[in-house]
Order: C-alpha cells, then sequence, then structure tokens
C-alpha cells in the first residue's frame, strides 16, 4: 500500500478505473463479491467482460442479484474459466446446483464471518461496495454489511467501489480508507427491490393469526417473503415493537415511521433497529442514511442466538416450504425470497427459544402449486433436500 500521513493523499494514490482495478486479479485467486443489494455492480461487470482472461478462478458469494450472470458464464467455459462457491443458493433448486457442479457452502450465518477471518476459506481479493470517506477516512458499508465486512478486513486485496448513492449506515459497518488497496469512483443507482405487490390470501390470512401471537413490547425478526410481509401489515395496532433481524424491508421502515416499532422495550441495544443488511427500495436506503436510530453488524453478532437470546420477547418469524411429520423443516428458496441454504433461519430460532417470553414462529402454506396439480407442504418424511431446522427446534408454527 502507498504510505502517506494523511489518508486522503492515499485515496488519491488509490484512485483508479474498474478496467485496471479488475486486472489486478489473477487467475486461480479466490474473489469475494459484495452480497445482497450492496453488490459493487460496476466491478461484477467488468469481472464478466473479461472472464475469458481467467483461469481456475473461484467466485465466493453470500446474497447475490445476478445482474451480470456470472452463473452463465461459469455454465458456458465449464467452470473452467471461473466457477461460484455459494453461500445462499439464489432460487437455484438443488438438481440445477448438482448440473452445474457448483461448489456450495452449507453454514449457518453466524458461522461465516469467521469462515473467512480464520482463513479457513482464505480470500485473495474481496469486490466491495462504500460510501464515500467522511472527514476521517471512514467508508461505511452501507446496506450490506453482513459477511462483507469480515470479508474485506481478511481479504489479501481489497478493491472498494465508492459510490455516492450509498448510505452512510451507523454501527459496525465502516472500513477506513488506509484498509483498501484500490478505489474506484463509480456512481450509479444501487441494487433494489420494490415493495411487494398485496400479498395472497393465504399469506394475509397467515398474517392475521400470526399477529395475534404477537404481544407489545416484543422484538421482531422477519424473514423475506410473501408470509412475512402480510404479518408485518397486520401489526398495526401493536405497541413498543422492537426489531433485531437479519434484514430490514420496507415495511419494517412503515412499521417505525408509524410509531408501531420504537425499540425502547428490546432489553438490549434499546433504542436501535439491529440488522445487518437492507434490502428494499430507494426510499428505504434513503431512510437510512445517517439514522441514528438504526445499527448495522456483522452476521456473527446479529444471527449471534445468545445476543438474539437477550432481548425480551424475541419472536422469530420465518417462511417455510415444506415440513414433515417429525418436526424437520424446508426453506428452499423460491423467486419471492431470493434466498435457500442453511441461511440464518436456525440462528434465529434458537435465540428467539432462548428469549425471556420469546418464541420461533415458522409459517407454512398448506400445500402448493405444482405441474401436477396441489401437492401438500406437510409430508410424511424429508428426502432429498435440505432440512434447514432439525425436528425439535421449533415452538410455534
Amino acid at each position: 500500500m502507498p504510505n502517506s500521513d494523511y489518508w486522503a493523499d492515499t485515496y488519491i494514490e488509490k484512485k483508479t478505473s474498474p478496467l485496471k482495478a479488475i486486472e489486478k486479479i489473477r487467475s486461480g485467486q479466490r474473489v469475494f463479491i459484495g452480497s445482497g443489494c450492496g453488490e459493487p455492480q460496476i466491478l461484477v461487470q467488468i469481472l464478466t467482460e473479461r472472464a475469458n482472461h481467467f483461469s481456475g478462478l473461484e467466485i465466493v458469494r453470500l446474497l447475490g442479484r445476478e445482474t451480470v450472470s456470472l452463473t452463465a458464464i461459469a455454465d458456458k467455459t465449464r467452470d473452467t474459466s471461473l466457477n461460484i462457491r455459494s453461500i445462499y443458493l439464489g432460487s437455484t433448486r438443488s438438481e440445477s446446483i448438482a448440473r452445474q457442479q457448483r461448489f456450495v457452502t452449507p453454514m449457518n450465518m453466524s458461522d461465516v464471518p469467521a469462515l473467512f477471518t480464520t482463513r479457513k476459506l482464505p480470500l485473495n481479493v474481496a469486490l466491495i461496495q462504500v460510501s464515500p470517506p467522511d472527514d476521517f477516512g471512514w467508508m461505511s458499508l452501507g446496506i450490506s454489511v453482513d459477511v462483507t465486512l469480515a470479508a474485506a478486513r481478511s481479504a489479501e486485496f481489497v478493491i472498494a467501489q465508492v459510490n455516492p448513492k450509498m448510505p452512510r449506515v451507523m454501527g459496525q459497518s465502516f472500513i477506513h480508507v488506509n484498509d483498501v488497496n484500490l478505489i474506484v469512483e463509480h456512481e450509479e443507482e444501487l441494487l433494489s427491490v420494490p415493495p411487494s405487490k398485496e400479498p395472497s390470501e393465504p399469506a394475509q390470512r397467515i398474517g392475521h393469526h400470526i399477529a395475534k401471537l404477537i404481544e407489545d413490547g416484543s422484538t421482531l425478526q422477519i424473514g423475506l417473503d410473501a408470509a412475512s410481509q402480510a404479518t408485518l401489515q397486520g401489526l398495526s395496532d401493536k405497541n413498543d415493537l422492537g426489531v433485531h433481524s437479519q434484514f430490514l424491508t420496507d415495511d419494517i421502515m412503515s412499521l417505525y415511521a408509524r410509531g408501531n416499532i420504537n425499540n425502547r422495550k428490546k432489553g438490549f441495544n434499546d433504542g436501535k433497529m439491529v440488522a445487518s443488511m437492507a434490502i428494499g427500495s430507494a426510499d428505504l436506503y434513503e431512510f437510512l442514511n445517517d439514522n441514528p436510530a438504526i445499527d448495522f453488524h456483522p452476521s456473527d453478532y446479529v444471527n449471534d442466538p445468545f445476543i438474539i437470546s437477550r432481548h425480551n420477547r424475541m419472536v422469530s418469524m420465518n417462511v417455510a416450504r415444506t415440513m414433515d411429520l417429525t418436526g424437520q423443516v424446508v426453506a428452499e428458496a423460491a423467486a419471492s425470497t431470493r434466498f435457500a441454504g442453511v441461511s440464518g433461519i436456525p440462528d434465529f430460532v434458537r435465540g428467539a427459544r432462548r428469549s425471556n417470553g420469546g418464541r420461533s414462529i415458522l409459517m407454512l402454506f398448506s400445500a402448493s402449486e405444482t405441474e401436477n396439480g396441489l401437492e401438500s407442504n406437510i409430508v410424511p418424511h424429508i428426502v432429498d433436500t435440505i432440512v434447514v431446522v432439525p425436528r425439535g427446534m421449533f415452538t410455534t408454527w
């Protein structure tokens, strides 16, 4: 790294173009790409365009939106140019993973940061997106702290896309200019997920039932799915709610704006909405910017069952896809949820059950439409798919 007494001087020295930054990557290296809506799009675009210049490049992704299809390139080159190691599987079914011979690393979300920091999965390069530096040289990872902070701190070489559109989010979200190797200034709209349409009637009925189980003063974790959104919409008559959740969404922002969420009775991190990632609209990202009511932390904190259990009346709400009669649960990806794999659900199920007055709620549609008509989501025994929640681990569904 350049040596200077003042961070602003090194910032100027580290500035480069997206192409020159990506040219620093070498064949055979392992490259982490910032996750979710915090994906550094211009860097991924240039990496994709130069894919044929690499051999044996391994891409590590947590929750990728696939704005530029690295998967398609991996398919075309039969993994000789690059291959993709997934922690979340996206909306990809397990048979697709098997056919494409992808690497899958199924882990609880709370364990992923240590995978990088202990170098059990060493990273050569991290591609991240950050806000512009403040007066002291600190840049915020904004809407994607999750495992990205650990990747940036442990990678041998860090390329940071500085985007003025990235909100400056409070909490443990910052990385210093002196801790990155190259700076690429590029302004672009952040990836966003517009608010969903009105949830289906079954989802609304589930939400109506779940809302009855949530008491005033509860601390909430909410998954990414229509039934959870319907539940949130049914909480408009609740008071003194708090949030400790992997994701912040537009629906959570709306409840906060209406005063249903004030975080006063959480019992831990009072007054703060704590999360590790935001997935939503541009309005949500603007709401996060310099908001002292928001604290983003890495996944090994937000998803730590012991941290979760310290909250009063912690309620974990997630949607299951299938459940068998022994209590095993599948939470496989769908287009509306955008994630799969082991994920963070087990962490919150464990933590909520240990909380004083807490409970874990798994929402389940009784049947799903398939090519063969309606099929039950309650089966005698789960086979040939990923069990996310083991039997005996939940209390309410």
